[in-house]
């Protein structure tokens, strides 16, 4: 069975077909799929997703993407939404949070400011109710890492990483699994080929981010949860191990990762 840790299951993309995705999903094996908030907008949305698409999880944060128009209000927002979702078991993480330095206009120095103090009152909330956070890390790997040990959520996961080793070195030391998906099934994506191939196996999770980061063999077309077993099967091809071997190494990561997600598949 496998675990896709991030996926965008609400995103118009799906528009009605979310649950057919889900299912179909399920139908290749995968038998969780964490779905992220991007901003206060969606938070119900998400939660309402999670409950109907049966076997899914959710997190609820403000993405870097959106901190441009969200404003203080929307922090008080979500440490309520925060609070009042603790007592679902489908709530898993608050996410996804963290810095975007790659689009221009989120790297100039008033926005760049803006969603460090967005970062900082998130990890905050995810620290006050010992949660773990879904981090986005794009072109931010330091800066995020910097934050992070300045005020220590109960771990998470550093999503579609692409750093180096002493980043991921980092990360892991605070608690982190590191994300792989789609970026990693492309000959020439060396560095992260490399990462997936000499990390220990136990810091690695997988993921889709669904609608986006599509594999090669899908490139560019939309991505999807159902993909994840096949994304494995090159994980595992990478590092020269068995299919299974890989699939329940990554879904004990994703677990340990996500305290709830694995206490509420127990109960």
């Amino acid at each position: 069975m496998w675990i896709d840790t991030h996926c965008h299951l609400d995103a118009h993309e799906f528009a009605a077909e979310s649950l057919e995705v889900a299912a179909r999903a399920r139908g290749q094996g995968v038998s969780m799929i964490v779905i992220p908030a991007v901003e206060r907008g969606n938070f119900g949305v998400v939660a309402q997703l999670a409950a109907s698409a049966g076997a899914a999880s959710y997190a609820l944060g403000i993405h870097p993407i959106y901190v441009p128009q969200a404003s203080e209000d929307d922090l008080i927002a979500l440490r309520g939404a925060v609070e009042a979702a603790i007592g679902d078991s489908r709530f898993v993480a608050v996410g996804e949070i963290g810095l975007d330095f790659f689009i221009p206009m989120l790297a100039q120095p008033a926005m760049r400011a803006k969603q460090e103090h967005f970062l900082r009152e998130q990890l905050k909330i995810a620290r006050d109710f010992d949660l773990p956070v879904l981090m986005h890390v794009r072109r931010s790997q330091d800066v995020v890492l910097k934050h992070a040990r300045q005020i220590r959520p109960a771990g998470g996961i550093a999503h579609a990483f692409n750093g180096s080793f002493q980043q991921a070195r980092g990360y892991i030391d605070l608690g982190f699994k590191l994300g792989f998906g789609g970026a990693m099934t492309f000959t020439r994506a060396l560095q992260i080929r490399r990462l997936a191939l000499e990390l220990p196996l136990s810091a690695i999770v997988l993921e889709t981010d669904a609608p986006d980061i599509s594999p090669s063999w899908l490139h560019p077309g939309r991505n999807s949860p159902e993909q994840l077993p096949r994304i494995g099967q090159v994980l595992a091809e990478l590092r020269g191990l068995d299919v299974a071997e890989v699939a329940a190494a990554t879904t004990a990561n994703a677990r340990a990762a996500l305290p709830r997600m694995a206490a509420g598949a127990a109960a």
